[in-house]
């Protein structure tokens, strides 16, 4: 039986929808500014060469290396590690799938596909696995919080 099945899930499901949206929107390269919510929540296509929020933009070289040994790491703790809880699996699974989303963005286009774009509180434009990231933050400290019982 395959170790942390929850890992694999979540990391599977992220990378699978940040791809297949990122297909979706480069098809279109032509969506600027597609209002989803008016004021609010907007679709506009836009590539990233740089990390989150444009930091070290034109750094793309050395960020595909970086995702490369983040999602390598993971894989290999997803494989080697015992006794994780529910919440743990989970968040770092959907670490490694927003890791190896915006990878693949790196090694086969250079930049990261950036689509969502919150305007309410003027964020930078990002996408599902820039979510996934976050998501897997959070439910790491969520299992901070768990029981000794529900956790390691």
């Amino acid at each position: 039986m395959l170790k942390n099945p929850y890992f694999w899930i979540c990391a599977l499901f992220w990378l699978v929808l940040d791809q297949f949206t990122k297909v979706a929107i480069a098809q279109n390269p032509n969506i600027q500014d597609l209002v989803i919510w008016q004021g609010v929540f907007y679709l506009r296509y836009i590539t990233n060469s740089g990390a989150a929020f444009g930091l070290f933009s034109g750094g793309s070289n050395w960020l595909k290396w970086i995702s490369l040994l983040v999602s390598l790491g993971l894989v290999i703790f997803g494989f080697w590690s015992s006794k994780l809880s529910k919440w743990e699996q989970c968040g770092y699974g959907c670490i490694l799938g927003g890791a190896l989303g915006n990878g693949i963005d790196r090694f086969t286009k250079g930049a990261v596909v950036d689509f969502l774009d919150f305007r309410l509180i003027n964020f930078p434009i990002f996408n599902f696995a820039d979510v996934a990231i976050n998501v897997g933050l959070v439910l790491l400290l969520i299992s901070l919080f768990q029981s000794p019982k529900q956790s390691r």
